[in-house]
């Protein structure tokens, strides 16, 4: 019997200091997220991190927080029972960090007879902070715990046709009416290093502006390429002329070395104090609306750029349960479910 497993990054048990600090311990002392030396790691989360930032993670996350839970959590869910109204297969849905985790999600599809499992991480690109950390924790839970079942994994959509479609359509929804004079892609940023460790050429990856856009085999999964690549598509269902958009990355954390740029905070201070009145700026690496959407960008990137002389930052929603993504990926697992083909 086949099964599907939804995987997102997930959130908080509350947005409590002392939940965030549980949360936040769990996330950074991933080697694919710090992927320094333990010894090292556990210096900078336990003695320096832990110490300063739950604090104000907690107060960003209370801004964002609903009667229903986290908004990560509960959108998820909510795509979750929609796709399950399409499909035959069951569906569960779990979180790399926190509840419900990975571990009690393929508990639940064993419970129901499920064999064979179709990992879907809920992430356009390739990171080794996102998807990669998703199946190395489900492959060594499988191993310990269900070594019967057999795993198969949605490959990276950044660039299918079915997702530019469903993202153009949400972005030109979400601006209708509105007269914005820039489009801003802004993509969770990672360490530079982290680029350069995916590459599986060893050599292709220089992150100089070019080799995105140079053909290899690299790109398979370099997190960069398929950011900029996903913008660009977009940019072309959306006929958006070279100029009037552009791609940033957002929610570095400057301690542990260089970061994806141009910077998002310093791109929307850049155009407001360039005579930009109203920036529109899309979240594509995020299928649901989260801490980084909600807060990062629709509350302290929006106040930042009317205290730098900008009129309007419009914030487009992520895709979430849209109809339209929901039929998308309900018949992208149906065509697993009945043929076993790549998608």
């Amino acid at each position: 019997m086949k099964g599907v497993l939804l995987v997102n990054l997930g959130s908080p048990e509350s947005p409590n200091t002392k939940d965030v600090r549980s949360y936040l311990d769990q996330f950074l002392m991933d080697e694919r997220v710090i992927d320094l030396p333990k010894w090292l790691r556990t210096f900078l989360v336990k003695g320096i991190i832990l110490n300063t930032r739950p604090k104000k993670s907690a107060e960003a996350y209370k801004k964002i927080w609903w009667k229903e839970g986290s908004p990560l959590i509960v959108l998820s869910q909510k795509l979750k029972d929609k796709v399950q109204t399409n499909v035959s297969v069951p569906i569960v849905l779990a979180m790399r960090y926190g509840n419900p985790s990975i571990k009690s999600g393929l508990e639940l599809l064993n419970k129901k007879g499920v064999s064979e499992v179709l990992i879907v991480p809920l992430y356009p690109q390739f990171a080794m902070a996102t998807t990669e950390t998703i199946l190395v924790l489900a492959e060594k839970i499988r191993i310990n715990f269900f070594p019967k079942m057999k795993f198969t994994s949605l490959p990276s959509f950044y660039g299918h046709p079915d997702y530019i479609r469903v993202l153009g359509n949400s972005i030109q929804e979400s601006l209708q009416g509105k007269n914005w004079e820039h489009l801003l892609f802004s993509y969770h940023g990672v360490p530079e290093r982290h680029i350069r460790k995916s590459d599986i050429t060893k050599s292709h990856c220089k992150i100089d502006g070019k080799c995105c856009f140079t053909k290899s085999p690299a790109h398979q999964y370099c997190y960069r390429h398929q950011c900029e690549i996903t913008s660009i598509k977009v940019a072309e269902y959306l006929d958006l002329k070279k100029g009037t958009y552009s791609t940033s990355f957002q929610s570095r954390v400057s301690i542990i070395g260089s970061w994806l740029k141009p910077y998002t905070d310093k791109t929307v201070s850049s155009f407001a104090k360039k005579g930009t009145k109203e920036l529109a700026i899309a979240t594509p690496a995020f299928i649901s609306d989260c801490l980084e959407t909600l807060e990062e960008i629709g509350m302290e990137a929006a106040e930042d750029f009317e205290e730098k002389g900008g009129k309007k930052l419009h914030v487009i929603p992520c895709i979430n349960d849209r109809d339209d993504w929901v039929k998308v990926l309900s018949r992208w697992i149906d065509e697993w479910a009945l043929t076993a083909v790549e998608i």
